[in-house]
């Protein structure tokens, strides 16, 4: 793996139009937010449904590591400091390990427009990393458990790696994921963070994984293109014990806006901040496109029957077209795979997929039951850029209105409950 640290800086440029600084500083707009119209809880038309938010990003708050390392990795760890810029930053040593991460709901319920993010935590909605705090914004959006992902880059595998101390990446995954156990505990079962794997180091990978299934977490988030930092693709029986695994334990794989394409290369140069991001966040979405057909055309999901996946802050209108195209491309161009692929694009997406929505009119409304009323799951993106905040109960009562209770319970509660194994 000696092209790290090259993979690294590419992935770094790559990302700096997406990640800019500009995204971080003082400016963008403030929705002002009529919060005694927001917090009324679950609407009664839904009532006896217990939504399940399947993308929400829990802020790693700043002492996470620090509170957890052992002595040896006290002043080694991740930890927080603010820029001259005036953006508090994670850093390992000297390091700069990029931003906190999206956090647009103010701490006044308002709504930051036009930025990633406040400059500082204190600004920013402190449900985004309290746990208290984020239950109780949860009961006035009328959510009753959500699914987690990290907030911050801190703990990406391509900086990990090139920390030069595998130990101590490891030890940070770990902190990651014990803190996540707890989030699951403190919040009674209602908050569940998705596990992070050591996966550039296959004995390490698959006793994490071991560690965080004993651990009652309920599934894992990963790259759709590992090789990007030199760890062996999918097709690599490197990853076989672990699939095995996740399939024999039920448990989702979930690629989170974790596109096979890099849609920072789409914009056109020249653009503004604002303008960049409106294309970027769009692509990054219909980018799973991808993902979703480098498994069908794997070979994998024939050999692993039971692998489940999860495609999230992905949108749904995109799928019937993505599969539809590699339908026809299945005729078009793989006849001399036969052997290696037992199934129809549809079949593998019913086997093994399910999909997001959250902003989303038009799916939700007309397209449904074409993508499959069980594969289908919502979400908010809380406290991220393009959530869907406010109105969380106005929406869904608008684009699930016209179907009966049966419906809607699966979409907001049933589909999400068995895919992550959720204890209600």
């Amino acid at each position: 793996m000696a092209d790290v640290k090259d993979k690294d800086v590419a992935d770094a440029q790559a990302a700096r139009k997406y990640w800019s600084a500009e995204g971080y500083t003082e400016g963008g707009v403030i929705r002002e937010v009529d919060y005694s119209t927001q917090s009324g809880g679950l609407d009664p038309s839904l009532a006896g449904i217990k939504i399940v938010d399947t993308d929400t990003h829990i802020t790693e708050a700043p002492d996470l590591f620090t509170s957890r390392a052992p002595a040896k990795y006290k002043a080694k760890v991740p930890y927080v400091k603010q820029d001259a810029d005036g953006v508090e930053r994670w850093y390992v040593g000297d390091r700069n390990f990029g931003s906190m991460g999206g956090n647009v709901i103010r701490a006044d319920n308002n709504k930051l427009l036009g930025r990633l993010a406040f400059p500082k935590l204190a600004q920013a909605h402190p449900g985004g990393h309290l746990i208290k705090e984020r239950l109780q914004a949860m009961d006035d959006m009328g959510i009753y458990a959500q699914i987690g992902f990290q907030n911050s880059g801190v703990t990406q595998a391509g900086s990990l790696m090139s920390l030069g101390d595998p130990d101590l990446a490891v030890a940070i995954i770990q902190m990651y994921n014990d803190a996540s156990a707890e989030y699951q505990q403190v919040s009674g079962e209602r908050i569940f963070n998705m596990a992070h794997l050591p996966f550039w180091d296959q004995k390490a990978m698959e006793t994490e994984a071991r560690r965080c299934v004993d651990m009652g977490l309920r599934g894992f988030v990963l790259p759709d293109t590992p090789e990007r930092v030199g760890v062996p693709s999918f097709l690599n029986d490197y990853w076989t014990p672990f699939l095995e695994m996740c399939e024999a334990e039920g448990l989702p794989l979930n690629f989170h806006l974790n596109a096979a394409i890099d849609p920072n290369t789409l914009t056109w140069d020249g653009f503004g901040f604002e303008q960049t991001l409106s294309v970027v966040a769009t692509m990054f979405s219909i980018g799973n496109a991808a993902t979703l057909g480098n498994w069908m055309v794997s070979g994998r999901l024939d050999r692993h029957p039971k692998l489940k996946i999860g495609l999230i802050e992905s949108g749904a209108g995109w799928v019937p077209f993505a599969i539809e195209a590699l339908e026809h491309q299945f005729d078009e161009m793989l006849p001399s795979k036969k052997g290696l692929l037992n199934k129809r694009p549809w079949e593998y997406f019913r086997d093994h997929f399910w999909v997001t929505f959250w902003f989303e009119k038009v799916a939700p409304k007309l397209l449904l039951e074409t993508i499959g009323v069980d594969k289908v799951m919502f979400e908010t993106d809380f406290p991220h850029p393009t959530s869907l905040y406010p109105g969380v109960q106005a929406h869904l009562t608008d684009v699930l209105g016209g179907y009966d209770f049966a419906v809607k319970k699966k979409v907001l509660q049933d589909n999400a409950v068995n895919l992550y194994k959720l204890p209600f």
